[in-house]
C-alpha cells in the first residue's frame, strides 16, 4: 500500500476495505466479579464463545472482500526490532504502574522467555503474581499490595478497537482514555503507527494526541461525510477535546468543513454517540429514542484567523443532519422501534450500534432481532452475527472494528 492511502476514512459507510480487530485473548477469563466494576464489565464472557462469534464476524467481513488485521499481530511485528521491543515494554511497565524493582526485574524477566506475539499477547491478558517465580521484595513498592492478584491488570475491552484510536481522513486520534484502566491500551497502537513498516514511513498526521490532558476516546467519532464529522460530548469525550481536535484537523487542509459536537447524558447506557446513533445509508441512521430529547447539537467551523467558529443549533435532529449533509430526507430508525420494553432490552445489547460494510449494507448483532426486521424494513441488508458473548462487553459490531481504508463515496 502507498505511503498516501495507508489511511483513508471520509464516511461511515463508503466500501469497507481494510479493518482492525482484536481476538478477544485469556484477559476475558482474568475479569472476577470483584474487578469487573474497575475494568468496565457487567458480565463476564465465556471466552470460548466470544472467540467463536469473533471468528464468525471476520468471516463475515472477509467474505465481503474486506483485509482483516489483527491488533495483537501488528503490534507484535512493531517490535521486531530488540531497541524497540526494551523500550515497548519499559514504557508498558511504566504505564502499568509497575514501580517495585523487584516486581519489575521478575516481569521482566518472565517476558524475556516469551517471543514477540506470546509477549504482547500476555500483556493484554494481565499477569498474576502466581505467574512470576519467586522474586526478592527490594523496596517498599514490592511490600504492599499483597492481596491484589495482578502485577498488570488484563486488559478485557481491547476487542473494542473503535476506542484507543480513530481514524479519520488520512489521520488518526491517538485518544486519552478516560480511564486509567484503558488508557493504556493506545500504547498498543503508539507503537503500530511509528514503528510498524505498514505504517511508520506514511507520515500519518495525529489529530488528537494520548499525551492530552483531556479524554476523547473512538466510540464518539463518526465521520458523516467528507465534510462533517460528528463527535459525541459524552461519559467518555470531553467538549475540550472535541476543540483540540477540531484546530488541528481545520490547519491540516483535510476536506472537513464541519464538526457536529453532540452533547449527550453522560451516563453508561449512553456511553459513546455510536452506542444511540450509527449511520446505516447516505441518509439513514440507527437511533436510541431517548436520546432525540436531552440532546443539544453544536457546529463548529472555520473561523477568521484560525479560531473556531461555534454555534448552537436550533433545529431538530433531521433538520440538522438534512442540512449538513445535503440530502432531502433523513430517515431515523429508532431501536426496536420505540417499544418501551423492546427498545430497552435491545439497547442495552447494543441495538443502534452497527457497522456499515457499504452503504445500506451493515453487521448487526442476532439477539437485537426487532432492530433487524426495522433495518430490513428500511431497504438495509443486513449481515447477522452470534452475539451471546460478545454483547456482554456493552459494545456492538462498530465497537469491534477499527476501519483503516473505506472507499470515497461517489458524489
Amino acid at each position: 500500500m502507498s505511503k498516501n492511502n495507508v489511511l483513508n476514512v471520509t464516511s461511515e459507510i463508503g466500501k469497507l476495505k481494510t479493518v482492525l480487530l482484536h481476538r478477544p485473548g485469556k484477559e476475558v477469563e482474568n475479569l472476577t466479579p470483584d474487578l469487573m466494576e474497575r475494568l468496565l464489565f457487567d458480565d463476564i464472557p465465556y471466552l470460548k464463545i466470544a472467540r467463536q462469534e469473533h471468528d464468525a464476524f471476520a468471516k463475515i467481513l472477509k467474505d465481503n472482500g474486506v483485509e482483516v488485521l489483527y491488533l495483537e499481530e501488528l503490534a507484535a511485528e512493531a517490535i521486531a526490532d530488540k531497541e524497540v521491543r526494551e523500550k515497548f515494554i519499559e514504557q508498558f511497565l511504566d504505564e502499568g504502574n509497575v514501580t517495585g524493582q523487584g516486581t519489575r526485574e521478575a516481569v521482566k524477566k518472565y517476558f524475556e522467555k516469551m517471543d514477540n506475539k506470546e509477549l504482547v499477547d500476555t500483556m493484554m491478558a494481565g499477569v498474576r503474581k502466581n505467574d512470576l517465580e519467586n522474586y526478592t521484595a527490594k523496596n517498599l513498592a514490592d511490600m504492599v499490595s499483597r492481596d491484589y492478584p495482578f502485577v498488570l491488570d488484563p486488559m478485557p475491552n481491547l476487542y473494542f478497537t473503535r476506542d484507543p484510536f480513530a481514524t479519520i481522513g488520512t489521520g488518526i486520534t491517538l485518544n486519552h482514555m478516560r480511564t486509567e484502566t484503558r488508557n493504556r491500551e493506545t500504547i498498543f497502537a503508539k507503537y503500530i503507527f511509528e514503528y510498524h513498516p505498514r505504517f511508520k514511513d506514511a507520515d500519518v498526521p495525529i489529530w488528537f494526541n494520548r499525551d492530552e490532558t483531556t479524554s476523547m476516546e473512538g466510540g464518539d467519532e463518526l465521520i458523516l461525510n467528507d465534510k462533517v464529522v460528528a463527535i459525541g460530548i459524552s461519559e467518555r469525550t470531553d467538549a475540550a477535546s472535541v476543540e483540540k481536535f477540531a484546530e488541528k484537523i481545520f490547519a491540516d487542509g483535510q476536506t472537513f468543513e464541519t464538526i457536529l459536537a453532540f452533547d449527550i447524558p453522560k451516563k453508561r447506557a449512553f456511553m459513546h454517540l455510536d452506542t444511540v446513533f450509527t449511520m446505516v445509508d447516505y441518509d439513514k441512521f440507527t437511533i436510541h429514542p431517548e436520546i432525540e430529547g436531552p440532546l443539544t447539537v453544536f457546529s463548529i467551523t472555520k473561523g477568521d484567523n484560525g479560531q473556531l467558529d461555534i454555534k448552537k443549533e436550533e433545529a431538530t435532529l433531521e433538520e440538522i443532519l438534512k442540512k449538513y449533509l445535503e440530502v432531502e430526507n433523513v430517515t431515523l430508525i429508532r431501536c426496536a422501534g420505540g417499544d418501551s420494553i423492546d427498545a430497552a432490552r435491545e439497547q442495552w445489547n447494543d441495538g443502534s450500534n452497527t457497522l456499515a460494510i457499504a452503504p445500506g449494507e451493515v453487521i448487526v448483532y442476532s439477539r437485537n432481532h426487532v432492530s433487524n426486521k426495522l433495518l430490513q424494513e428500511h431497504g438495509i441488508k443486513t449481515h447477522i452475527m452470534p452475539s451471546s458473548e460478545l454483547s456482554r462487553g456493552r459494545g456492538g459490531p462498530r465497537c469491534m472494528s477499527m476501519p483503516l481504508v473505506r472507499e470515497s463515496l461517489k458524489k
